[in-house]
């Protein structure tokens, strides 16, 4: 019995670097890939966004002198790169999909039409979209949350290197303590950084809920779909 039918996986740019310091490392791209199949064959709609520090940050503009517009530019295209590479991952696993940019390239993307989206994930392809929301000053959190309000996702799978929300970072605090779940309230009264406050209000006002996951725990994207308590639930 699935709880989440229809689901907008988060992954970060880094989570694709592996062990290295940039670029997209084969092993990580296999795993991503493998536990998307998973997902499918249990009849899980799946949504992707992705995003690009692993090729680019838009923040490092600012040390090379490139202004910001052109610099979250520069991070749109990293995450068609990652989106790409993402595709044929998966097709080379046997799942079907659609890579969707938000800044219209029709030769490796299809541009962003809202209905034909969810007319891909209702016939069960992975839709990947890339490109952030397509216009600068937002991030891919702001994308993820966009998308998964438009096509009516039952939730934000965020993916991370911990498994949940913490009082504190608990890679520098070893007496850092977890939570089980949490409230929108309780996230902004405690400050916690779960996304960039445009996204995270923007799932606040729709009462979509997000969860914060380690992305590397085996089979926690399965258990997470099928409702048992996998990392740290944000809800209204």
């Amino acid at each position: 019995m699935l709880k989440y039918k229809r689901i907008l996986l988060k992954l970060s740019g880094e989570s694709l670097m592996g062990e290295k310091e940039f670029g997209i490392a084969p092993s990580m791209l296999q795993h991503y890939a493998e536990q998307v199949k998973e997902l499918v064959d249990l009849g899980v709609e799946v949504a992707i966004v992705i995003g690009g520090g692993n090729i680019y940050r838009g923040l490092q503009a600012t040390d090379s002198g490139i202004e910001r517009v052109q610099g979250d530019y520069m991070g749109m295209l990293a995450t068609c790169i990652n989106g790409l590479a993402l595709q044929s991952a998966m097709e080379q696993n046997g799942v079907y999909t659609r890579l969707i940019s938000a800044i219209e390239m029709k030769e490796i993307a299809e541009p962003y039409i809202r209905r034909r989206a969810i007319r891909h994930l209702e016939k069960g392809r992975v839709v990947i979209f890339s490109a952030g929301t397509g216009s600068p000053y937002f991030t891919t959190d702001s994308a993820a949350a966009l998308r998964a309000n438009e096509i009516n996702a039952d939730v934000i799978l965020k993916g991370t290197r911990v498994d949940g929300i913490y009082d504190m970072d608990p890679e520098k605090h070893a007496d850092a303590v977890r939570f089980e779940s949490l409230s929108f309230d309780d996230v902004i009264r405690r400050g916690l950084k779960v996304m960039d406050m445009t996204a995270f209000t923007l799932c606040k006002e729709n009462n979509l809920p997000i969860i914060v996951f380690d992305i590397n725990g085996q089979n926690n994207l399965v258990n997470l779909v099928k409702g048992e308590a996998v990392g740290t639930l944000v809800k209204g």
